[in-house]
């Protein structure tokens, strides 16, 4: 699928997607703690940048005392350095410590924020309507956000001790820089804060360079990890699908789809280290030519006797840090770069979720009514695809509580789309649902669905492991003929993979036995049980769960015989 790059810009358009997502959590409830640790943070950039200032300092007396061959003089100015050095070591190790607990906790909030967003009530929807703009939500989810939050807390303390560094360095250099004068040739030129003026100078050339070569980067790197993303995805997905795939004999096709997803990674990838090494090569350059600009114009005047050796270094040192200060751009640009693009990603993550909540809540199509009764009722109901095509209309039927009915449809979007549309997951239609709101209700797809975990985890699903006794889950088992597994629930295995079709159907109506609902869907949940077993399972619903609604959802005529009343359903017609 082609991806639209977006712009490299840094507009409004980045400045609002960046409030948009910093506010989740600097206005959750755990802000204030964020507060403290992010003060405790800032002081200990602040408490960094002081402690290269007395480095400096101590270094410069270092270096005089060994110009001026004072024994006593060194010993005194190493024991201070070594102090002070001792002390940065301190603050720079804790003030790393301390982000990286602002960042877990940060990264924290906001992963159950967009847990919250996308795995709610309306995810299958918006997947529906949107799933061209929500690829990878898992990628999103988990990756885009830890990059977002340890680059939003790397660089703008990067950068709040770039300007410490720069107003702490400034006034040394300013201060050595005015006491010697430029020599050119036989002419000399004092020129105030002159190492001052040369530090802006190189910065704003390199700035300036930096960002012509290298904004490509941003749209470069949003569209990697959109390629990585698919390329995991596919593998995942063969992963699942191995034995299918086995049976049909596709391995090639799969291996030359990989091969194509992974080509798109490859040519992405080339773009990348391209301009990266275009990036690094003007950044390399301009610092290994920053590293000499002190030395060439202090170093006339040492050798004119106008500064001491102290001096040459202390201007070293102090340049070198107020131009990294005022390169900071320079030096960030690649992190900013993808930073860039996982906001990017976020934020229109947030758009298209809060785009399809807003469709859904303004349409005009399926309304379901959670109501005071006892019964299900159908009223005046059309089926449709998402994209608008009309499937089936004017579907009316009352189910009262009890009763055991089979609507019996043709095979494809009519059928499931009725079975998710009684679930509430199926906007795409016009009438109503009307559903008994104190009801419990249990769906049962055709297709199970087994959670990551154990066997107990699988069977008391969608309820926590451990809510029902392992005694229960073992009758249960026992009744559906999985008294095998019975004695395996606390073992952990991909059971998606590991149990067959229709051992898992079985499984699911273990389930129904567990969880005694009051109303049971059913959606051809039992199409590869032989017919023996599928009598077995609605006899056991109606002997073990005798007050319970079944309304059974297929295409198999034969399924009429386990319940008392039959609806026919046709494309366009009624039941």
């Amino acid at each position: 699928m082609p991806l639209t790059r977006q712009s490299a810009v840094f507009d409004l358009r980045f400045v609002r997607h960046l409030w948009s997502l910093t506010r989740v959590y600097w206005t959750s409830p755990d802000a204030k703690r964020g507060v403290m640790l992010l003060a405790l943070c800032i002081a200990g950039e602040l408490g960094t940048v002081y402690g290269n200032v007395r480095l400096a300092v101590a270094q410069s007396h270092v270096f005089d005392a060994v110009q001026n061959k004072e024994a006593s003089a060194f010993l005194t100015a190493m024991e201070i350095f070594l102090a002070v050095a001792l002390m940065v070591v301190l603050v720079s190790t804790y003030r790393i410590y301390v982000r990286n607990i602002l960042q877990i906790r940060w990264r924290e909030h906001l992963t159950d924020y967009f847990l919250g967003e996308w795995m709610g009530p309306h995810a299958y929807c918006q997947r529906e309507l949107h799933h061209n703009e929500m690829d990878n939500p898992d990628q999103r989810i988990s990756q885009d956000i830890q990059s977002y939050v340890a680059s939003a807390l790397g660089l703008s303390l990067s950068l709040l001790s770039a300007v410490a560094t720069l107003v702490s360095f400034a006034g040394i250099l300013w201060t050595l820089s005015g006491t010697w004068p430029l020599r050119l040739g036989a002419h000399e030129f004092w020129v105030p804060g002159l190492m001052m003026w040369v530090a802006i100078g190189y910065a704003l050339i390199s700035t300036w360079l930096t960002h012509r070569v290298g904004r490509s980067l941003v749209s470069i790197n949003f569209d990697r990890l959109r390629f990585e993303a698919d390329f995991r995805y596919a593998l995942v997905r063969f992963r699942d699908h191995v034995e299918a795939v086995a049976l049909s004999r596709g391995e090639a096709v799969e291996r030359q789809g990989a091969l194509g997803r992974f080509h798109s990674v490859i040519q992405n990838w080339w773009q990348l280290i391209t301009a990266q090494r275009n990036l690094t090569l003007l950044t390399s350059g301009i610092g290994q030519a920053n590293g000499i600009v002190p030395l060439l114009v202090a170093a006339p005047a040492f050798f004119a006797g106008r500064m001491t050796l102290g001096s040459v270094t202390e201007t070293g040192i102090a340049y070198g840090q107020v131009s990294g200060a005022l390169s900071w751009f320079v030096d960030a640009y690649q992190e900013i770069a993808a930073w860039r693009a996982s906001i990017e990603r976020l934020a229109v993550f947030c758009e298209v979720l809060d785009l399809a909540r807003g469709e859904m809540s303004c349409a005009t199509g399926i309304k379901f009514d959670a109501v005071d009764s006892t019964a299900l009722r159908l009223v005046h109901l059309g089926i449709a695809e998402p994209d608008g095509q009309v499937v089936a209309t004017d579907l009316n039927a009352t189910v009262n509580s009890g009763e055991r009915v089979a609507f019996i449809g043709p095979a494809g979007v009519v059928k499931t789309a009725l079975f998710r549309a009684i679930a509430g997951i199926w906007p795409f239609g016009s009438g109503s649902i009307e559903m008994p709101a104190k009801a419990h209700s249990l769906f049962l797809p055709q297709q199970p669905y087994l959670p990551m975990g154990t066997l107990r985890d699988a069977a008391c699903y969608p309820a926590p492991a451990g809510t029902f006794p392992d005694e229960r889950i073992r009758e249960g088992f026992e009744l559906v003929d999985l008294g095998h597994l019975a004695g395996r629930l606390d073992e952990s295995d991909a059971w998606n993979e590991r149990l067959s079709g229709d051992e898992q159907q079985r499984l699911t109506f273990a389930r129904a036995l567990l969880h005694q609902p009051d109303w049971i869907v059913i959606d051809d949940a039992t199409a590869t049980l032989d017919e023996a077993m599928e009598k077995r399972v609605y006899d056991l619903l109606a002997q073990k769960l005798p007050k319970a609604s079944v309304l059974s959802i297929t295409n198999r005529p034969g399924v009429a015989q386990y319940h008392q009343r039959r609806w026919m359903i046709a494309s366009g017609a009624a039941p």
